[in-house]
């Protein structure tokens, strides 16, 4: 990673690029505070921000833009990071048999990851233009992914760790479809279950293993 980092930037300060991409591995699947990241490891907003871009551009991770109603506030709401590879972050969060099974919520992120970076795979062989997104309100409102097509239709994705679902994981899928109205094709749910079911008005469970199908 040190020599390909050296080959594409020219950066030669190498020793806190490990623990910088431990640090954001830890931030997997939530709202990215540059300024935060790099302060825990010694390392001010704009080297933070240079070292990020590197390791995009060496697809490790993507930042992902907030989804809105209105296409203009998206410029001003913090993206969220995702690994493109959901192997090497889970070796970054240490993430095992034993953890997974004792952290759902760990699990649930590199989850996220995974799902992300199939649905990101996807969208570059299949037929029109798909965005991918996240949607998060000041009411901490949120669903893990948006999918956007070219005549801005939308589908939401909510990724959960668990067999089961309730109310509670169905209420950013509504509020992304109240905000969409019309051009919201669907929501899903999906989870650690077997069946493919219907939750709501447009709004599936389905079981996450499907995700790779």
């Amino acid at each position: 990673m040190q020599r390909d980092v050296r080959e594409i930037s020219g950066i030669e300060k190498l020793d806190q690029l490990a623990k910088l991409l431990r640090a954001t591995a830890h931030a997997a699947g939530q709202v990215a505070n540059v300024s935060a990241l790099g302060a825990g490891i010694g390392l001010d907003h704009k080297t933070t921000g240079k070292y990020l871009a590197v390791f995009e551009h060496m697809y490790l991770l993507r930042r992902v833009e907030p989804w809105s109603a209105n296409r203009l506030s998206r410029i001003v709401k913090a993206p969220k990071i995702q690994f493109i590879d959901s192997g090497l972050l889970s070796t970054l969060v240490d993430l095992t048999p034993v953890s997974a099974a004792r952290d759902r919520a760990l699990l649930g992120r590199v989850l996220e990851s995974f799902v992300y970076s199939e649905l990101l795979k996807q969208s570059t062989w299949a037929e029109g233009d798909y965005g991918l997104f996240h949607y998060r309100d000041r009411d901490q409102v949120e669903v893990d992914l948006v999918i956007e097509d070219a005549a801005r239709r939308v589908v939401g994705v909510e990724v959960k760790a668990a067999a089961s679902l309730g109310a509670s994981d169905l209420r950013g899928l509504k509020k992304l479809a109240a905000l969409a109205a019309d051009r919201f094709a669907a929501g899903i749910v999906l989870y650690d279950g077997e069946d493919t079911v219907p939750v709501g008005e447009r709004l599936w469970a389905m079981p996450i293993t499907g995700i790779t199908a």
